[in-house]
């Protein structure tokens, strides 16, 4: 059975609670809908004002004045990451209207990192019409990750992949592998791979096809968390997987926070949402 029909069924054997931020935008709207309607979770709205219990959340994450707390909660980011804190939801789903830098500024401040995690990160599940699914990280949050923040993102990708796909083989990607070639990038991916004992520097053939990683010396050809060097590589793959592939791209979902934050794509149909409001939910069970 794939991982993601595992989801779907693990969420509707115990509902979870979902505040969705932006329940007036269409699609949005329509995807709570359906995740009621499939009983897959609880999906809730924002209440008309803050309570005590989200200013307190606020108050006692980011020792802030409760007034400071109360206006900051007139923002719907910041008042359903709040009730995510105060232990009213179980994750938040956001991003089909807000950037992503809004969405992680909110979680970042009342719902908090998760400890010993520096740098929050993203992935997407990718679910490939032949039935392979992985994880791409990250996609969507770092635009030049340092070596150590590289290794902060192998590291958190890691654990999702083991997470939802029950395995965790990481490549970090690069256009050389091993000592073939050089450069500030393929040096930050060199680091980073020593730092983590992840396979890396590697090119993308090596990483997944085993006759190309027994001929280049690294890995087994049989990754199914791609680490990406930069934002620019991420993403680009991503979109060009979901176009020439017809690859499902499921995110992306923030890695490194207290509690699972969805950060939807802005383009995102009513079925990536469902689906990555599951996959967010997976990771909460967890």
């Amino acid at each position: 059975m794939l991982a993601l029909e595992n989801f779907f069924n693990a969420a509707r054997a115990n509902p979870a609670r979902v505040v969705f931020p932006e329940a007036d935008e269409p699609r949005v709207a329509e995807a709570m809908a359906e995740l009621a309607k499939q009983g897959l979770c609880q999906p809730l709205r924002l209440p008309q004002a803050p309570s005590e219990a989200h200013i307190a959340a606020l108050v006692a994450a980011r020792g802030l004045k409760e007034g400071v707390a109360a206006r900051m909660l007139a923002r719907p980011l910041y008042l359903a990451a709040a009730m995510v804190a105060a232990g009213e939801a179980d994750a938040m789903v956001a991003g089909a209207d807000a950037p992503t830098k809004k969405v992680i500024e909110a979680a970042a401040i009342a719902i908090g990192l998760a400890e010993d995690v520096t740098t929050p990160s993203s992935f997407f599940l990718m679910v490939f019409p032949d039935g392979r699914q992985m994880i791409f990280a990250d996609c969507a949050l770092n635009v030049d990750p340092s070596a150590t923040e590289l290794a902060d993102i192998a590291r958190a990708s890691a654990a999702t992949g083991q997470a939802l796909l029950g395995r965790a083989d990481v490549a970090l990607l690069s256009y050389s592998t091993g000592s073939s070639g050089a450069g500030s990038s393929v040096e930050k991916v060199r680091i980073a791979a020593q730092a983590t004992g992840f396979a890396g520097p590697i090119q993308a053939d090596a990483a997944l096809n085993a006759r190309v990683a027994a001929k280049k010396g690294l890995g087994d050809g049989q990754a199914n968390v791609l680490v990406f060097p930069n934002l620019d590589a991420g993403n680009i793959s991503y979109k060009l997987a979901q176009e020439l592939a017809g690859a499902q791209a499921l995110g992306p979902i923030l890695q490194g926070f207290r509690s699972p934050v969805c950060d939807l794509s802005r383009g995102a149909t009513v079925a990536d949402i469902v689906a990555a409001t599951v996959v967010t939910l997976a990771l909460a069970r967890r």
